[in-house]
C-alpha cells in the first residue's frame, strides 16, 4: 500500500475485491464509496465511526484510501436498483480531480439500468455531465444546511454554498433530476425556509434532515454552540441532553405549512423516480430518518 502525503491529507492507495456493497439505508440498495475516508472534515460528520475499520491512528478527514476494484463485469444485474454514491465519503472530493474513481465508477454503471443516486458537497459533479446524459435514472443531491458562507466554513472544507448552487443549477438544466439535502438542520441556526425559497426554481426534491448527535463529535458540536451561540445552549441540551423532540416537531408542521404555501407535495417517503414540476419541488421529510425502515423508502416513520 502505497502511501503519499499532500496538502496534509495522507493518501494510499488501496485493492478491495468488491466496491458494491448492500445498502441499509432508507434511500437504497446499493452503497458504493468510491473511497475511504473523507477530507471534507464536516465537524459533525456521522461517517466518522468508519475510522475503526480503516486500521487508521490518523484523525477522521486528514486521510485517505484510493481503493482499486475489478471491474464490474455484469452491471446488468444491478438493473432495477437504487445505487448510492457516497453514504460515507463524498465521491467528489477534492482529490477527485486526480484519482477519478467516480467517474470510473459511473463508466462501468452507466448500462447496468440501475438508478444512481450520488450525494456531494463539491460542484466537481459537472465534469461528468456528459456521463450523467447517458443514464437514465440518475439524482445529483447536495448537502446544504445554510446560506451564511461563515458558518459553512466553521463546519467543514468543502466548496462554498454558492458553488454548491451554481453547480445545481447546472445540473438541473441540463436536464437531471437535482436534490437540494437540507442536513443536518441544526436547531436555531439553518433557515431551512430561506434555502427552499432560494433551490425551489433549480430541484426537484427538498430533503430534511436533523441533526443528531452522537459519538465523539456530540460534545464538539455543543462546545461550538456554546462558544458562537450561547443563546441556543438550553435549546441544544433540551434537545441532545433530555430527549426532547418539541423544536424538530414544530419543524415538521412549518415544513408543511411551507409546502402547502408552495403548492409542493410533503412527504415522508420519496416517491418513485420522477422530475418534480418547475418551482414546485418535493418535499421529503427524513427528520429522524433512522426510525424509518424498510430499505427503498417502503417503511413507514415510527411517530411519537
Amino acid at each position: 500500500m502505497a502511501e503519499t502525503r499532500k496538502n496534509d491529507i495522507l493518501i494510499s492507495e488501496i485493492q478491495t475485491r468488491n466496491i458494491m456493497t448492500k445498502s441499509s439505508l432508507p434511500v437504497g440498495g446499493y452503497s458504493v464509496n468510491p473511497y475511504v475516508g473523507c477530507t471534507h472534515g464536516c465537524k459533525y460528520c456521522y461517517a466518522c465511526f468508519m475510522k475503526r475499520f480503516t486500521g487508521h491512528t490518523e484523525p477522521w478527514g486528514i486521510f485517505l484510501d484510493v481503493k482499486h476494484w475489478p471491474e464490474i463485469k455484469h452491471p446488468e444485474k444491478y438493473q432495477g436498483q437504487r445505487v448510492v454514491i457516497g453514504s460515507v465519503t463524498d465521491g467528489y472530493l477534492l482529490q477527485e480531480a486526480q484519482f477519478g474513481n467516480t467517474r470510473k465508477l459511473l463508466e462501468q454503471l452507466k448500462d447496468s439500468g440501475a438508478e444512481i443516486l450520488i450525494c456531494t458537497k463539491s460542484d466537481l459533479v459537472v465534469r461528468d455531465l456528459d456521463l450523467l446524459r447517458q443514464i437514465g435514472k440518475v439524482t445529483v443531491s447536495w448537502s446544504i444546511n445554510t446560506l451564511d458562507e461563515d458558518f459553512r466554513a466553521d463546519m467543514d472544507k468543502a466548496v462554498s454554498i454558492e458553488r454548491r448552487l451554481t453547480a445545481m443549477k447546472q445540473v438541473y438544466d441540463a436536464g437531471i433530476r437535482t436534490v437540494c439535502f437540507i442536513s443536518p438542520v441544526f436547531p436555531g441556526i439553518t433557515d431551512f425556509e430561506a434555502i427552499f425559497q432560494r433551490v425551489k426554481n433549480q430541484c426537484d426534491l427538498v430533503w430534511l434532515e436533523n441533526l443528531n448527535l452522537r459519538g465523539g463529535f456530540k460534545q464538539d458540536i455543543l462546545d461550538y454552540i456554546a462558544d458562537k451561540y450561547p443563546q441556543l445552549l438550553p435549546l441544544y441540551h433540551a434537545t441532545y441532553n433530555r430527549g426532547d423532540r418539541s423544536y424538530f416537531q414544530s419543524l415538521e408542521k412549518q415544513a408543511e405549512q411551507m409546502a402547502k404555501e408552495n403548492g409542493c407535495l410533503f412527504v415522508d417517503n420519496e416517491l418513485p423516480y420522477g422530475r418534480a414540476e418547475p418551482g414546485h419541488p418535493v418535499i421529503v421529510d427524513y427528520f429522524y430518518h433512522e426510525e424509518i425502515r424498510g430499505s427503498g423508502n417502503t417503511g413507514k416513520r415510527k411517530r411519537t
